[in-house]
């Protein structure tokens, strides 16, 4: 499958937030969201990234922007992830990379690819952005393409 571009529209899934919640994406249409996609819970990069989501969240929130993090770590591993970083946003558990394949995210190497989507109120990606090594980078580029 080709990965997601600004003009698609988003794929409908249904996951288990952090804390263990059903979580419809089909149910959020309406509202703005940044959709990233990250490899591991707890590893250097992935921390960077969420931290920069973190720290930014009441920007985002100022925009009409929820945030959501995907990965395919467990219920339990996100909750943990996400209480030590004191996380305000949402992640979805992912097993299998079921959503992130309909994203058509491509792997780097060994690991699962790092990229974050901009979806309307319509359901329609507006911007998408890839930097593997760089994850704090990814909140930044949202904000300015939100802003």
């Amino acid at each position: 499958m080709k990965t997601l571009t600004a003009g698609d529209t988003v794929p409908d899934f249904n996951l288990l937030d952090q804390d263990g919640n059903p979580f419809n994406l089909r149910k959020q249409i309406g509202q703005k969201m940044v959709i990233y996609f990250y490899p591991k819970d707890d590893s250097g990069v992935c921390t960077k990234e969420a931290c920069a989501f973190r720290d930014a969240f009441e920007d985002f929130k100022d925009l009409g922007a929820m945030v959501i993090g995907i990965n395919s770590g467990s219920v339990e591993s996100h909750k943990s992830f996400a209480r030590k970083n004191r996380l305000p946003f949402t992640l979805l558990s992912d097993p299998g990379n079921v959503v992130l394949k309909k994203f058509g995210i491509k792997p780097v190497l060994f690991l699962t690819g790092r990229e974050t989507f901009i979806v309307d109120e319509t359901g329609t990606i507006l911007h998408s952005y890839r930097a593997f090594l760089n994850g704090a980078s990814h909140s930044e580029k949202a904000l300015e393409f939100l802003s």
